[in-house]
């Protein structure tokens, strides 16, 4: 096993499943983990190297059995992508409290939980990325995302805190900013009216961070912002 493996969370059918393809078409063996058995197993078939893991990154102990086995049957991971996502819309006093402790476990401590079963490996080998997918909610708290706001606010610090961290031993961390509206078939049918470009294309943001896991070591970015060329911001 020479080829580098890189590990997927929330590999649904948008941008996780087009990381998937972008890493695999790049010569990686990828371990895709998501909820959805379906999905990964239709993957697997499409992506030669590639072999997908059941796992709730929301429990450290599913993290850790996953690992074990990525670890036997692939290898240890070069990269890290955490692009699974907890969400949820209302104020501050229409949410469920337990919604928002829900979307922080999965957002917040599903990196911390991925970051501390894979980072020795890369501090040990002197290289290697961690990249979690955000969105224009980590940077501001809008009166209807009280739900989700915060825990991705909190997942970006985290990931800055690693970044200073784990930089100065070779491992790269980053923070992905997608400020746009996914193109995907429900949101499609939210916004039928819109242009092809109104959309950001899952593909796009793969590419972007494949670009980004790629920089040169003496040229690193840590936080990136990708949004359609017609984006208000």
């Amino acid at each position: 096993m020479t080829a580098p493996v890189c590990l997927i969370s929330g590999v649904g059918p948008g941008t996780g499943s087009a990381l998937a393809r972008r890493f695999a078409a790049g010569g990686y063996r990828v371990a895709l983990l998501a909820r959805n058995e379906e999905r990964l197993a239709a993957l697997e078939k499409e992506l030669p190297g590639a072999k997908g893991y059941r796992c709730d990154v929301s429990d450290p102990e599913q993290v850790d059995a996953v690992g074990a086995a990525v670890e036997r049957d692939l290898g240890n991971p070069a990269v890290v992508i955490h692009n699974a996502v907890g969400g949820a819309f209302g104020t501050f006093r229409e949410i469920d409290p337990s919604i928002l402790n829900r979307n922080f476990q999965v957002n917040t401590m599903g990196l911390l939980y991925l970051a501390r079963r894979f980072a020795p490996a890369m501090v040990e080998a002197g290289k290697g990325a961690i990249v979690a997918t955000g969105n224009t909610s980590a940077l501001r708290g809008k009166a209807g995302f009280a739900g989700f706001a915060p825990t991705k606010a909190a997942q970006r610090i985290l990931a800055e805190a690693m970044a200073r961290d784990l930089g100065p031993q070779g491992v790269h961390v980053a923070y992905v900013v997608i400020d746009a509206v996914i193109d995907l078939e429900w949101t499609r049918k939210r916004w039928p009216d819109r242009p092809d470009d109104f959309f950001i294309k899952p593909r796009a943001i793969a590419d972007e961070i494949w670009h980004v896991v790629h920089q040169d070591r003496t040229a690193w970015s840590f936080n990136v912002e990708l949004r359609p060329f017609g984006e208000s911001w």
